[in-house]
């Protein structure tokens, strides 16, 4: 199937996220493609500062992956940033540092502003982290109270429209 690449500065050439900001040395640098009715990434330069037990990359460090599988998932199928506001994840397997993860994420459902996500991280071909992850599409307004601050520019475009106001996040 062909992948399309979803464009990483999206976000703008500023974006500085740990899981996906180009520029972010510190962080994963993950890039997205869309895949039919998925979103995919390969985490492929894993670091020995990043693992758990020996040879073993850290469980939060790969829920981390599983969010913005879910997040990017969002992006590259609906065109829309989302918040994370519950998950459920459960690892299968250890994830070795030395080997490439490729994440996978799907929309299961969608309700208003509310989509939910089904991640899956593989390596070797074999399941190693299963996830269902919800996130809330803001509106400008709300993402702007939730950050205490302006919405970049870039942002302003991923955002649900204002005069939406169905709102799970009550």
């Amino acid at each position: 199937m062909e992948r399309t690449p979803i464009d990483p500065l999206i976000f703008g050439e500023a974006q500085m996220c740990f899981g996906c900001g180009p520029h972010n040395h510190h962080g994963l640098q993950l890039r997205f493609f869309r895949e039919g009715d998925q979103v995919v990434t390969t985490l492929d330069h894993q670091h020995a500062h990043w693992q758990g037990p020996p040879n073993i990359l850290h469980g939060g460090l790969q829920a981390t992956l599983a969010d913005e599988v879910g997040a990017w998932t969002l992006v590259g199928l609906l065109g829309r940033f989302g918040l994370t506001s519950s998950g459920q994840i459960r690892w299968i397997r250890p994830a070795r540092i030395d080997t490439p993860i490729e994440g996978r994420g799907e929309i299961v459902s969608q309700t208003g502003p509310a989509v939910t996500v089904r991640v899956t991280l593989l390596q070797d071909g074999k399941r190693i982290l299963v996830g269902t992850l919800s996130y809330v599409i803001p509106t400008i307004a709300m993402a702007e109270k939730i950050l205490g601050r302006p919405l970049p520019t870039e942002w302003r475009a991923l955002a649900r429209p204002e005069e939406d106001t169905a709102t799970p996040m009550s």
